[in-house]
């Protein structure tokens, strides 16, 4: 799902397909490319052909938990410097700092606010064009 004009690729990892078919709208909507991912083997696979500017993590997957994909991916060669962004029902306290723990740049909570979800990529996205 790429669109002709794109203000940045995306790599959305989520199980949950409801959750992904709001995200895909939304984006595509604001005209990112979207790839996605339903657990994080799919997601490795994805990363061994592309390099997305942006990575929406959902932490709770079954198999392996996003703070454990998120340490997998900053640790590939070339990924270091991509943001991830949690995208998790997780809002206890201490979960946000459990994400940051694991290696993820931001934290933005289920159920999705999807003004703050924009905001947040946006925000990410210009680091990468003012760096």
């Amino acid at each position: 799902m790429v669109s002709p004009v794109s203000k940045g690729t995306i790599l959305y990892v989520e199980d949950n397909p409801d959750n992904r078919l709001l995200v895909r709208r939304v984006l595509l909507s604001e005209d990112y490319s979207l790839l996605e991912a339903t657990d994080a083997m799919d997601a490795l696979n994805v990363l061994k052909t592309t390099r997305p500017d942006l990575i929406l993590m959902d932490i709770n997957m079954p198999d392996m938990d996003g703070y454990t994909l998120t340490a997998k991916i900053k640790s590939l060669p070339g990924f270091e410097r991509i943001p991830i962004l949690a995208v998790t029902a997780n809002v206890m306290r201490g979960d946000k700092e459990k994400t940051l723990e694991a290696g993820c740049d931001g934290y933005i909570q289920k159920p999705l606010d999807i003004e703050q979800l924009t905001r947040e990529i946006e925000k990410f996205l210009s680091r990468r064009t003012n760096a």
